[in-house]
């Protein structure tokens, strides 16, 4: 068992090492696109699983990585669908809130989770609605600073 996972890592974008063995990579989905510009995407996780049903004991993992799609108004064969994933736009508000749930459920107490939200679409402060934990610190990023990086550490309840 790894100490770390990626719950959602589609191409591992932001990881600085795509092959370590300290994370576990999850992802929906496993598949290969080649976008408009002529780049490869490979979306190759260690696991398919889902981030609302995540298949891991409970208080598992130190370090639990959030980056959920955030998008609802892009095509379903639009090279940002196939980039970042797609929200449902009936469930959206469940879906974050299962994968919130399952991120602190399988985390350790006093374990750290990494979430990434966009709000390119939808503000961060109504996403924050939808976990019961409270965030310790974040940072917005990005030249428009739309990207939140947030960090929240898991309490015993």
């Amino acid at each position: 068992m790894t100490k770390i996972l990626d719950v959602c890592c589609g191409s591992k974008m932001f990881w600085f090492q795509k092959e370590n063995k300290d994370v576990t990579f999850c992802d929906i989905r496993s598949e290969e696109h080649i976008l408009c510009d002529g780049r490869k995407i490979k979306i190759e996780p260690d696991i398919i699983a889902n981030f609302k049903k995540l298949p891991f004991q409970d208080h598992s993992f130190s370090l639990v990585v959030f980056d959920p799609p955030h998008m609802l108004r892009v095509g379903d064969k639009s090279w940002m669908a196939k980039k970042y994933g797609k929200l449902s736009k009936q469930t959206w508000r469940e879906d974050i809130k299962q994968g919130f749930a399952e991120c602190f459920r399988v985390l350790k107490t006093d374990g750290v989770l990494i979430f990434k939200w966009s709000e390119s679409e939808i503000p961060l402060k109504e996403i924050l609605k939808l976990t019961d934990q409270e965030p310790l610190f974040g940072h917005p990023s990005g030249k428009a600073q739309k990207t939140h990086w947030v960090t929240f550490m898991k309490k015993d309840l």
